[in-house]
């Protein structure tokens, strides 16, 4: 009896010890991490748009008198408009949410080639170094030693009292603004020149 007891102790001593060696032996199996994402440039983020189109044939048409202005919230782009013909066709940056964009219908009030905001720009040291940028005037204070510099806003086209109007801007290829409808150098320039206080603006969901 008991040497059948202790051939089945050493059975099972002998189990033990090969499930403990294979263990060892047997390598880890982990998972497999998921391949490193490479960070995107932040000029790969940025939308491109369209580039200014213009129709020359219809652009010659154009008076002071008989143009307007057409902006489109949805397609992010502003016509400068002969009736129902397109003379020329622009990106825009609209005003992002929270500062959405006025919209409804409008006239230019004021025509400035070198307009500054009261509003939002930077505050800067007697130098004109840039102390703190992108800064609100209404909500932000003042460093010691510094004061508030409006943000350029060249061939401005204002379109409501509080200050809100169309001039050059970053184009990120969405609405980003604080209100105003920003547009390229080349697009502000020409709808500049082409339009005078009192010129119809419309502006929606077109």
């Amino acid at each position: 009896m008991a040497s059948k007891r202790s051939t089945s102790f050493s059975a099972l001593a002998l189990i033990v010890t090969t499930v403990l060696t294979s263990a060892q032996i047997r390598p880890q199996l982990r998972p497999t991490p998921p391949p490193a994402q490479t960070l995107r440039k932040a000029s790969d983020l940025i939308r491109r748009q369209e580039p200014l189109k213009i129709n020359q044939s219809v652009l010659k048409q154009l008076t002071t008198d008989n143009v307007h202005i057409l902006v489109s919230i949805p397609k992010q782009r502003a016509y400068l408009m002969l009736g129902e013909q397109i003379a020329a066709d622009g990106p825009i940056s609209s005003g992002k949410r929270g500062h959405s964009s006025p919209t409804g219908h409008m006239r230019v009030l004021e025509k400035d080639p070198n307009h500054h905001s009261s509003l939002y720009g930077d505050f800067v040291d007697q130098s004109g170094r840039v102390v703190r940028a992108g800064v609100s005037a209404r909500i932000d204070s003042a460093p010691s030693g510094t004061h508030f510099a409006g943000a350029a806003m060249k061939w401005f086209l204002r379109l409501t009292e509080d200050g809100v109007g169309m001039h050059i801007g970053i184009l990120p290829g969405y609405p980003a603004s604080h209100g105003c409808i920003r547009e390229s150098s080349e697009g502000a320039k020409l709808f500049y020149d082409h339009v005078k206080v009192g010129t119809p603006v419309d502006v929606g969901d077109y």
